[in-house]
């Protein structure tokens, strides 16, 4: 009889993780070819030598039943968790847990999923509204306004119990700080009993700083030839490390039903070859079902966007151009919008991307993206806010707090009316002027570069010049940090959620309808200010025609 994952019949044997073969039997494998030998220990039992299986595999089957802890010991002392683990129990140096996928009882086990055109996002970080049962609560209210989709942050294991989760170290196991491996299925399971899809962001271009193990046994799982903001490049290119993503996007998609992927900062993997493979590999083995693939791409690259490969890309262009309309900031990713803004954002409107091909001076004037503007507008994902965007200011503030309340309004009717497919970030349903702050629980030496490397990264832009402002900057380590990122509703909340209803169920009934098929007649610049040159701080709503 052929392999099977948990026991479910119709895929393929995967290459990565504990493999359920009945009878209570499991297979476990590990790709370490650094070492020459690999021992299996069950918690218990006395460990097991796992047997070479060719190409630096080693496997090994024992006895176990779901909730089953095991790791792997290469040699002497040095014990690691498995780098597939469905689950995993005391943190990411712990031991890892075998999940049953199959142990939770659908209540939706004919939904499909929702069309592309019919979306509108909110991004939510689970660690912050509760955990996954914390969310599952909210999703009555936020489809009530018309909100069709969440997206969850990453939500892999990562080093201590509070993070962003772009530091997560185990991409296939859930977090346990946010609840079990069923409770995100009975999460996603109330979605679509609301008719709510769910998007999950996950992180293939590199791993945290503490807990990631893999390169002590699989140096060849990175490319030291080719560098990126946190080491070396993963190898995406290896089969067995295409293969360990490839698995992860399909377990989330079959195991937790989720309904889509956003692949985070998919320009530093420099491998447009495994993103296309990818995409195609989920398309063939998802057939019948709603499933949608999104990109943040900083190449601004419309290849990706083709059939078949990539449903859309998240558009920071739109943000970056409206953001300086409406606010007047002209420091660091804003320098290349400080010049005629308005013009970019109609351009935006039009073709998709404000750059493509010129050159872009946070790029060292290097020429940044392609032509788009034969894609159709749901090529491209709309925002306001999001994470990156909120909280890689050194304070976190929202719009809310930075802008007058009547031009943050236009601005939104603007995103929720465009036929660009919006994203919103958790809170601004209802106005919140809490500030969204970078958070972490790294401890010693490595809490301190990561505080210091936080404030340094500050000291160029206005108001963080010197020393003493730079410590105005919250520790990302403290306790306080996280708990005042939680989106508490503004002063006019009630306002907001009506506005919300009002714009949404407008978008549903006449934007939606229109989309199939959907090109751009163009758009232009009026006004009577001189757009080529800018716009000076304060110009905002009146001026975004």
């Amino acid at each position: 009889m052929t392999e099977r994952p948990g026991g479910v019949t119709g895929r393929a044997s995967p290459c990565w993780g504990p493999l359920a073969l009945g009878d209570g039997q499991v297979r476990f494998r590990l790709w370490a070819p650094d070492r020459e030998a690999v021992a299996l220990e069950i918690d218990g039992r006395e460990p097991v030598a796992m047997t070479s299986a060719g190409d630096g595999w080693f496997a090994g089957e024992a006895t176990a039943q779901a909730g089953a802890r095991y790791r792997f010991r290469l040699a002497g002392d040095l014990v690691v968790p498995d780098p597939a683990a469905r689950a995993q129990a005391g943190g990411v140096h712990g031991w890892s847990v075998v999940d049953d996928p199959t142990g939770h009882r659908w209540r939706t086990p004919d939904w499909s999923g929702r069309a592309w055109a019919t979306m509108v996002i909110l991004e939510v970080h689970a660690g912050l509204l509760g955990g996954f049962a914390g969310v599952a609560e909210r999703l009555a209210g936020w489809a009530a306004l018309g909100i069709t989709a969440i997206e969850l942050m990453p939500v892999n294991a990562f080093s201590g119990t509070r993070n962003w989760g772009y530091d997560g170290v185990l991409p296939f196991a859930p977090d346990e700080s946010y609840g079990s491996p069923d409770d995100l299925r009975a999460l996603v399971d109330r979605a679509h009993e609301l008719g709510l899809s769910v998007f999950l962001d996950v992180v293939y271009n590199h791993f945290g700083p503490d807990g990631n193990m893999i390169g002590r046994y699989a140096t060849g799982f990175f490319d030291e030839g080719v560098h990126t903001p946190w080491g070396s490049a993963v190898a995406v290119g290896k089969p067995p490390v295409h293969r360990f993503f490839a698995e992860n996007a399909l377990m989330w998609l079959r195991d937790y039903r989720i309904d889509g992927l956003r692949l985070d900062a998919v320009h530093q993997l420099h491998d447009d070859d495994f993103l296309d493979a990818l995409a195609g590999e989920v398309r063939t083995a998802l057939p019948g079902r709603h499933v949608h693939l999104v990109l943040e791409n900083e190449n601004n690259d419309p290849a990706r966007l083709a059939p078949r490969r990539f449903d859309a890309q998240w558009n920071d262009d739109f943000h970056s151009a409206l953001h300086v309309l409406l606010t007047g900031e002209t420091h660091s990713y804003y320098t290349d919008f400080a010049e005629a803004p308005a013009r970019r954002l109609a351009r935006c409107l039009a073709e998709g991307f404000a750059y493509q091909g010129e050159g872009s001076r946070n790029h060292d004037g290097a020429p940044r993206g392609a032509p788009s503007g034969h894609l159709p507008p749901t090529r491209f994902m709309s925002f306001l806010q999001n994470h990156d965007q909120t909280g890689n200011r050194a304070l976190g503030e929202r719009l809310a707090g930075l802008v007058d309340a009547d031009r943050l309004r236009a601005a939104t009717l603007l995103l929720l009316l465009c036929p660009q497919i919006p994203l919103l970030f958790m809170g601004e349903e209802v106005g919140s002027r809490t500030p969204f702050l970078f958070f972490a629980d790294f401890h010693d030496a490595l809490a301190d570069q990561v505080r210091d490397g936080r404030r340094q990264e500050f000291a160029r832009q206005p108001g963080f010049d010197d020393e003493e402002a730079r410590e105005r900057i919250p520790d990302p380590n403290a306790v306080a940090t996280f708990e005042r990122s939680r989106p508490e509703p503004g002063p006019d909340a009630d306002g907001w959620r009506a506005s919300y209803r009002e714009l949404l169920a407008i978008r549903h009934a006449r934007i939606v309808p229109g989309l199939a098929g959907c090109i751009c007649a163009g758009a232009e610049v009026v006004g009577q200010r001189d757009h080529q040159r800018g716009l000076p701080p304060g110009v905002g709503a009146d001026h975004l025609t």
